[in-house]
């Protein structure tokens, strides 16, 4: 397992990937902030656990859209339904521990 460093919404949030993944779950993570930051411009301050979720339900909806169609355009034509499915699970499972930690906090 690799260790990585992101940074969603200007915070950073230590990773775990395998190894060789690193650039795509950095590419992916920047693809998640820009959500998290055009969120954060559009409704203001935001408890950041109801903002990553909002962003994680925002990028679901493009995926499930994108599915849907065939899974053409965009982020969706240049990864596989599969390593989809993957990376979603490992989002979501970062998500959830991200936010159990600041209910925690």
């Amino acid at each position: 397992m690799a260790q990585i460093s992101v940074n969603v919404n200007g915070k950073p949030y230590p990773l775990a990937c395998a190894e060789g993944d690193e650039d795509r779950i950095r590419k992916l993570a920047a693809y998640v902030d820009t959500k998290a930051r055009d969120l954060a411009g559009k409704l203001g301050h935001i408890n950041e656990s109801r903002l990553l979720l909002m962003a994680a339900v925002l990028i679901a909806d493009e995926l499930h859209e994108a599915l849907e169609n065939g899974g053409n355009g965009g982020l969706m034509s240049a990864i596989s339904e599969s390593d989809l499915a993957k990376i979603l699970n490992e989002v979501s499972s970062e998500v959830e521990g991200i936010a159990e930690k600041l209910t925690n906090a």
